[in-house]
């Protein structure tokens, strides 16, 4: 009856991870540049006695790199990266990759994102724009020209995709294996002009939300009984 106790709270602990994902997308599906979570499991036996217990294995988070929609916004710091790129920030003393093409220039000319995070070019070097020499052009590859002359450039970088990615500030991500800076732009670039949304649906991660409720609440009575049956053979046996 035990086992059946441990069961449950594997399940538990299963949906409980699955529940704080979905609702992690769903508060983000208006975050640009955002890349959805999903968690898989796998079932492990154990023995007890000459039963054969199913318990669910610790969870495994993925991240859908699929690209989101793109929303016109005619701001020339604005960019949406094309392809599987993807900028990269320098935040918190790391190196950060994001989607999030939304990007100021400082008072001192240096590039940033909203946060303001350095916006660092393919050689992993902050980029220096003129403060005083008006919107820049960005180029499909990257280029940055102001006046007519070329200041810099975006760098774009390409994520191991066996690499494990970590959530950094915003929708950015922490790769544990280094990023390769692109130089073939004939399917990756960025598009000016333009903001990458989350790649988030909507509707899928609603049914999904409702029906891990229902299943963890299912569990949670299922529980619950089994509790109240080992109470009272308890008693039972203590009579």
């Amino acid at each position: 009856m035990q086992n059946g106790l441990y069961v449950s709270l594997s399940a538990q602990l299963a949906l409980s991870h699955r529940l704080e994902t979905v609702a992690a997308n769903v508060a983000n599906m208006n975050t640009v540049g955002y890349r959805a979570e999903s968690v898989t499991f796998e079932t492990q036996i154990a023995r007890a006695g000459a039963a054969r217990l199913s318990y669910v294995t610790p969870a495994a988070t993925t991240l859908n790199l699929q690209s989101g929609g793109l929303t016109k916004t005619d701001n020339p710091l604005d960019v949406a990266v094309q392809g599987d790129g993807w900028l990269a920030i320098q935040t918190g003393g790391q190196t950060a990759y994001t989607r999030d093409g939304r990007m100021q220039i400082s008072a001192t000319g240096a590039l940033e994102n909203l946060n303001g995070d350095p916006v660092l070019d393919a050689g992993g070097a902050p980029i220096l724009l003129d403060p005083a020499a008006g919107p820049p052009a960005i180029a499909s590859d990257g280029m940055i020209a102001q006046n007519g002359k070329q200041v810099g450039a975006l760098g774009l970088y390409s994520i191991d995709p066996g690499a494990q990615l970590k959530r950094a500030r915003g929708s950015a991500v922490i790769p544990n294996k280094p990023a390769s800076p692109i130089l073939d732009f004939t399917r990756d670039g960025v598009v000016q002009g333009f903001t990458e949304g989350a790649n988030v649906n909507p509707i899928q991660e609603m049914a999904k939300l409702i029906t891990l409720t229902r299943t963890f609440d299912n569990v949670n009575s299922e529980v619950n009984q089994t509790e109240a049956s080992l109470q009272d053979a308890i008693k039972e046996l203590g009579a």
